[in-house]
């Protein structure tokens, strides 16, 4: 029997999380676009509502849920428009530190991921290094009981709000190949030697702040070692599968929205005294995308399920993430030409969602990156 998130427990929580965005996100999200900026306040509202890593155990103050409440999460945030980074921290950070992290460091950090106190970031791409993560420069020298780590990291996500920050770095930089000296640290808010650099200014997504990260003779606990020194990368691709899915939710749950208020403006809106829907190719314009769509859905909903499962499906997500991510933006195209020049007005929710939509081909590894995957993964 396929899985249904929209029924029993999952319905409940779906309401209930939609009631959330609805009070305490949506009416503030425009201000907080303009301001560039997503204040701490709302990720503690979220962690004590139970919205931030449900899945943790309940020794570390989670839920113990399973993945498919997170699921649930990112979809309603897409189809809300407020792309709050929760699923970033949640199902993408944190996994890191539940899955290699010592008991005593998830005892030390997990409760605060729950609850909101400690907002977490990835810093894997570098200003030489994007896709190509086996090139990073950011070396960690062990010196004692403390590893010196220097280098720059860019278009990090959460940024300037992160108290924690996953840094993929070079522990043996001679390494042959070299992804095998790559290592992971976990560098916390006010050590010694970590600054942050400027505000990026973004294409979208203004409200979700993307900063560069400097590291500077950064002296980090050699506890903070995540996992074993060398099994960086090999920890990064784990993770890739469930980061590219999440990326493939939030996309389609975008495309969703997109084509649902679409399809309302085009029944109301009238020229040359027809509503826009009536003219034969508007109205396959938009028979066209409701396929591509429930398409989308489809396949995804098949992945949902494979991965709760447990099972291997690298080549699959990396279709999902490719195909829907495109998919979404050809919506936003002719979604956005179906409000004419409207549709290039602020105040109209398609000319945000077309500049936020953008950025899901290229975060997660880049859409040629997938197709790189998907070719190996075939033996080609």
């Amino acid at each position: 029997m396929a899985l249904n998130l929209d029924s029993g427990d999952y319905k409940i929580f779906r309401d209930g999380f939609r009631k959330f965005v609805q009070k305490e996100i949506a009416p503030h999200y425009l201000q907080w676009e303009k301001e560039g900026r997503i204040p701490r306040e709302i990720w503690q509202k979220a962690g004590e509502n139970g919205y931030l890593c449900p899945w943790v155990d309940e020794k570390y103050g989670g839920t113990g849920a399973g993945f498919e409440y997170s699921v649930i999460i990112a979809e309603e945030l897409a189809r809300a428009g407020t792309l709050i980074l929760f699923p970033l921290h949640s199902d993408i950070v944190v996994p890191y530190i539940h899955s290699y992290g010592t008991e005593a460091q998830k005892q030390k950090w997990l409760p605060g991921c729950v609850s909101g106190d400690l907002i977490t970031a990835v810093a894997m791409t570098e200003p030489d290094a994007g896709s190509d993560l086996a090139a990073i420069k950011t070396t960690a020298v062990r010196q004692g009981n403390h590893y010196v780590l220097n280098g720059t990291k860019t278009f990090i996500s959460n940024g300037l709000l992160a108290d924690l920050v996953i840094v993929a770095c070079k522990t043996n930089p001679g390494a042959v190949p070299p992804h095998r000296g790559i290592s992971l640290l976990v560098v916390e808010r006010g050590t010694p030697g970590f600054s942050r650099g400027r505000r990026l200014e973004k294409l979208g997504l203004h409200s979700q702040d993307t900063a560069e990260l400097i590291f500077e003779d950064c002296r980090v606990p050699a506890e903070n070692l995540l996992g074993q020194e060398g099994m960086g990368f090999l920890y990064l691709m784990e993770k890739l599968q469930q980061e590219r899915l999440v990326c493939a939710i939030m996309a389609q749950g975008l495309a969703e929205r997109m084509l649902d208020y679409t399809v309302e403006y085009c029944r109301n809106r009238t020229i040359f005294g027809r509503p826009i829907s009536g003219f034969q190719h508007n109205a396959f314009k938009l028979a066209e995308m409701a396929t591509e769509i429930e398409l989308g859905r489809a396949f995804l909903d098949s992945l949902v399920e494979k991965h709760l499962a447990g099972r291997r499906i690298v080549k699959e997500v990396s279709m999902a993430k490719w195909w829907i991510t495109e998919m979404a933006n050809r919506v936003a195209y002719n979604c956005l030409q179906l409000h004419g020049g409207y549709g290039y007005m602020e105040e109209y929710p398609i000319c945000r969602d077309y500049r936020d939509v953008r950025i899901f081909t290229i975060f997660a590894g880049t859409n040629e990156v997938m197709k790189t995957i998907i070719s190996k993964e075939m033996g080609l």
